[in-house]
């Protein structure tokens, strides 16, 4: 892989400076924060508010969160190269293609709120449904989910941190995750939420910024106009096999339309049989999950779209132009596999500004991606295999001293594995495509063990396991066939990751009925999900001196509370089945298919249209996830700035709205009756 333009436009004092210097900008704000959070607002750092932020996260930190989880370097970088690739199908079929993914998962977000509101893990309600052989299959897939997925980020970001800054990619490897390890071990999941919303407010304003130079103020471009001349004159000079009219302005794109079905089934697996997602379901207030993944999943959309509708077209109109890093010389094959589009079109578009700027989003979209699998990874060796095989007995300090233990190991692993990767010549581009293979046959078994009652053990374990075997042979035979013989190139093309993918996800279809029918249907009557407890961490409470039940998330629910909080489940979850459908077909048939099937080639109106469209979308997406969520903690940042300047002053430390005495303690012996004030104050001012 060579380095953009050769030399690479920043010197690896940027690549340190930004990977080690924000690394640990954003682990000492974290410290920082947690430190707040327990000093005025009782959030003291248990086992249950490591994995879970207490079960009251608000819709808007969801949203910001899922886009933040959901935006990878792929997101950015390989869709990119599809557009790049393709021309404008590219961009809409990543987008809608990984979009649907987040809104049906709502749905089974809202039923593991209803049917297992105790559970940590989705691991958990497997073993708790299906017992111990269930568990361990479905444990074997979920970590290969995060491990694939983690490769991937970091392949991805160092290949493009190498490309800029000329620093070594083994280097950029094992530096990454420093910073990640660090505010992801001191605050849990609840940093994982924090340092999303700040990550996805940065990606946000730098695509903007991409978006207005090439649309807007560009010498070199300027106008959707522009570009789409450009753009014309790029299909002549090399039109694209399989595009109507071999033009890069049409939605009708053969290879395009097989890189959409293998990102659609390959994003299921890494959705549904991703720890992370199931987290942040687990981590929302009751009444949040729905509406944040909603809202997440249609901010998200706008992000990839416009994005790669900037960055991969901007690459191919600037091509012929001096300033291209590779001028006069067309990309390669292997540059646009490893990520290097969007760098390229930032350095001629932006020049050394534009490289900063990738180094930046690239950065924000690794490390907000890896925090959620860090969590994801610590929860599965926490409470799916130390508690349940290793210790049953542990108490919260044992739990909370394995997840950061997890944090840290899982963090080295990865920089050692991607390492091997780099060496192998393995890249993000070929994860990206054989991720469904390996995991998208568990998702059906999954989605059923929370759906369907009558799935029995023999098809929730056996179906994933078939469904992987053929899956692997089918991608294999055809990459065999097609390429005479098994090798990177051959069995990365799109053929054989299409035959893999597709039987992945389909061939459960037939195997769960098969299983289910052939050994007897169960009779499940979810109970035993139900059975699933909190952590005890009354050992950590003690030692902080602190009454567990002030901790947010860990009051005793009364029997009242529990039944309006199973009806605003039940109804979460019809607005859910419905909303997640509409927006599926709209996304997937209503919108694009009329103009697949028409061959439409788009005029200049048209396609101006469609940038000023996806522009006007980030603008939605900035309101979702950038504005909603500061006025949604309004309340509880007021009050917290307001402790603070108190206690800076000597006037008292104030905790959910009550003054105690200025003592450096998490809690002082407070009266019965100041302890009633405090519980009716944090009932009306909730949690940020």
């Amino acid at each position: 892989m060579d380095a953009v333009a050769g030399t690479p436009p920043l010197g690896q004092s940027y690549g340190y400076g930004i990977v080690l210097g924000l690394g640990f900008a954003f682990a000492f704000g974290m410290i920082l924060t947690t430190w707040i959070l327990k000093r005025y607002n009782y959030e003291l750092q248990t086992s249950e508010m490591f994995s879970t932020a207490g079960r009251t996260v608000k819709s808007g930190l969801v949203a910001s969160a899922v886009v933040s989880s959901w935006t990878w370097a792929a997101t950015l970088l390989q869709s990119s190269g599809v557009a790049y690739n393709y021309g404008v199908s590219g961009p809409f079929w990543y987008a809608s293609g990984a979009t649907v993914q987040i809104l049906l998962f709502a749905t089974v977000a809202i039923e593991l709120k209803k049917k297992a509101p105790n559970a940590h893990t989705f691991l958990e309600v497997i073993r708790a449904r299906y017992g111990v052989v269930a568990h361990l299959v479905f444990m074997t897939f979920g970590l290969m989910t995060n491990i694939l997925v983690t490769a991937m980020l970091l392949t991805g970001g160092s290949a493009v941190v190498t490309s800029l800054t000329g620093m070594p990619t083994p280097a950029a490897c094992f530096l990454l995750p420093v910073g990640v390890v660090l505010y992801t071990m001191f605050g849990g999941i609840k940093a994982t939420f924090l340092t999303d919303y700040v990550h996805t407010v940065m990606i946000l304003i730098i695509i903007f910024i991409f978006a207005f130079t090439a649309y807007a103020t560009s010498n070199i471009l300027g106008s959707p106009g522009a570009v789409y001349d450009l753009l014309v004159q790029a299909a002549k000079d090399h039109p694209v096999e399989g595009n109507s009219e071999g033009s890069y302005l049409t939605m009708q794109s053969k290879e395009g339309a097989i890189f959409f079905v293998i990102n659609i089934v390959g994003n299921f697996g890494t959705v549904f049989m991703d720890n992370g997602y199931y987290n942040k379901a687990i981590a929302a207030h009751p009444v949040s999950a729905l509406p944040g993944y909603i809202m997440g999943g249609l901010s998200w959309f706008a992000i990839p779209w416009l994005c790669a509708t900037t960055m991969g077209l901007a690459c191919l109109a600037l091509e012929t132009h001096p300033s291209f890093p590779t001028y006069p010389l067309r990309m390669s094959h292997e540059d646009v596999s490893a990520g290097l589009v969007l760098p390229n079109a930032a350095v001629a578009l932006l020049g050394k500004g534009g490289a900063v700027a990738t180094l930046l989003l690239v950065f924000m979209a690794v490390t907000s991606a890896m925090s959620a699998e860090l969590i994801a990874v610590s929860g599965i060796w926490t409470y799916d295999i130390y508690q349940t095989y290793i210790n049953p007995k542990a108490s919260g300090k044992n739990l909370i001293f394995m997840s950061h233990s997890c944090v840290i190991f899982f963090g080295f692993f990865m920089a050692a594995f991607s390492t091997g990767l780099y060496y192998a010549g393995i890249s993000m581009g070929y994860l990206y495509l054989m991720m469904g293979v390996i995991v998208s046959a568990a998702v059906l078994p999954a989605v059923l063990t929370l759906l369907w009652s009558r799935q029995n053990l023999a098809a929730a374990a056996g179906a994933p396991v078939l469904g992987l075997i053929c899956a692997v042979i089918a991608w294999l035979v055809t990459a065999s066939k097609e390429g005479g013989s098994l090798s990177v190139e051959s069995t990365g093309a799109n053929n054989p990751m299409l035959a893999g993918n597709v039987v992945a996800l389909l061939s459960p279809l037939i195997f769960v009925p098969i299983l289910t029918f052939a050994f007897g249907p169960a009779n499940y009557d979810w109970q035993s999900m139900k059975a699933i407890r909190k952590g005890d961490d009354s050992d950590i409470a003690d030692a902080a001196n602190v009454d567990i039940e002030r901790v947010p998330g860990a009051a005793i629910v009364d029997s009242a509370a529990e039944e309006k909080e199973h009806k605003n489940l039940m109804r979460a979850s019809k607005i859910a089945s419905w909303t997640t459908v509409t927006m599926t077909l709209v996304l997937l048939v209503l919108w694009p298919m009329p103009l697949y099937g028409t061959g439409y080639v788009f005029s200049k109106k048209f396609f101006t249209g469609w940038v000023v469209v996806g522009i006007m979308w980030l603008g939605f997406s900035s309101c979702c996830v950038g504005i909603f969520p500061l006025w949604e903690g309004r309340t509880s940042m007021a009050r917290t700035a307001k402790a603070i300047w108190r206690d800076i002053n000597g006037k008292g430390i104030e905790r959910c709205g009550v003054v105690t005495e200025a003592t450096g303690e998490v809690d002082s012996p407070a009266t019965e009756s100041v302890q009633g004030d405090e519980k009716v104050a944090r009932e009306k001012v909730g949690t940020i």
